[in-house]
């Protein structure tokens, strides 16, 4: 063989080799995020999600692959959603409400779920128990309703004065966890001796409709039911709270931090951070019938003095010493 033969020979095999040696190495594994509400508004989720994975070992990118799906708040896309991500071979999907994993748990008996999500798995058929799952899904609940008591004490202590106390609802979800919430908030409203007064909205409309609602009732203090819809809808809620002069409170942290007046419930982004935890252990090959549902234990009280200014509200010297984040 002649030198220029075998040099260019030699110059074929070379740029062949590494597509030949990534050919053999082992494709990442694909995770799919599936969430009801706009991939928008999950930016800190997600952040708290890989977070999770890499305490496990999982850096997006380096190891691990994500696909993100959302229905915009359209439940009836779910499906299809689900059905793109099988089709692409996920090894997981994780989702965050009970119509998202129900939809996956329609799809698939093999591929395993994880979901992080406000409302009782067990009441919403997501799993057989707590500690033991069975079938291919478990993951974490921060049940956004079991903390409505303390949210409307709270609430009351900022807004003593009397009159009627209002409450957003999404007609919708009527879920047990949502059926439960309002029951909660109704008998303890009720028990303070003062009005309640519940209205629902479903769109964009309906929201706007509601705040006129709450005027023409003389509500003194509003009531943001736990739902996914309202979540996506946090700055404009606040912002309508605060043109209407309407003290109100949320069970997210993320309320606050976009102009609601406080907040007090689980923390969603620790929620998410186990989950990617959860996720990971996943991967690495353990099952989720094995994996208990884990419940977040971690509450936040955040207050927003910004707001509360807006709102001409003096804030308690007591509530500024228990606030676990206060917002200037």
């Amino acid at each position: 063989m002649r030198r220029r033969e075998f040099i260019t020979l030699l110059g074929s095999a070379a740029a062949t080799w590494p597509l030949a040696a990534r050919a053999q190495q082992p494709a990442m594994p694909v995770i799919g995020f599936l969430r009801d509400a706009p991939l928008a508004d999950a930016t800190h989720l997600v952040v708290s999600l890989r977070q999770g994975l890499k305490e496990a070992g999982f850096i997006e990118g380096q190891n691990v692959l994500i696909e993100y799906r959302s229905a915009e708040d359209q439940a009836d896309r779910l499906p299809a959603l689900v059905a793109d991500l099988v089709r692409r071979q996920v090894v997981l999907i994780v989702g965050n409400t009970p119509s998202a994993v129900a939809a996956a748990k329609a799809a698939t008996t093999t591929v395993p779920i994880v979901f992080v999500t406000g409302n009782d798995p067990v009441i919403n058929g997501l799993v057989a128990s707590l500690n033991r799952p069975g079938g291919n899904t478990t993951g974490v609940s921060f049940l956004s309703s079991a903390s409505v008591t303390k949210r409307l004490e709270l609430l009351r202590q900022l807004v003593p004065k009397p009159g009627a106390i209002a409450m957003l609802v999404n007609p919708n979800s009527n879920t047990p966890d949502t059926e439960r919430e309002l029951r909660d908030v109704q008998a303890a409203v009720q028990a303070s001796g003062q009005k309640f007064l519940v209205v629902e909205a479903s769109n964009d409309s309906d929201i706007e409709t509601a705040f006129a609602t709450f005027a023409e009732h003389g509500a003194v203090a509003l009531f943001i039911g736990s739902h996914a819809f309202f979540n996506s809808r946090r700055e404009r809620l606040a912002a309508l709270a605060v043109r209407h002069a309407l003290p109100a409170s949320y069970s997210l942290r993320e309320f606050a931090t976009a102009g609601g007046l406080m907040s007090y419930g689980t923390s969603i982004t620790d929620a998410y951070r186990l989950g990617g935890i959860y996720a990971g252990r996943i991967l690495k090959g353990e099952k989720p019938a094995d994996l208990p549902v884990q419940q977040s234990t971690k509450f936040e009280f955040v207050l927003n003095l910004k707001t509360a200014k807006a709102l001409g509200i003096d804030v308690p010297d007591r509530l500024l010493a228990l606030a676990d984040e206060v917002i200037e």
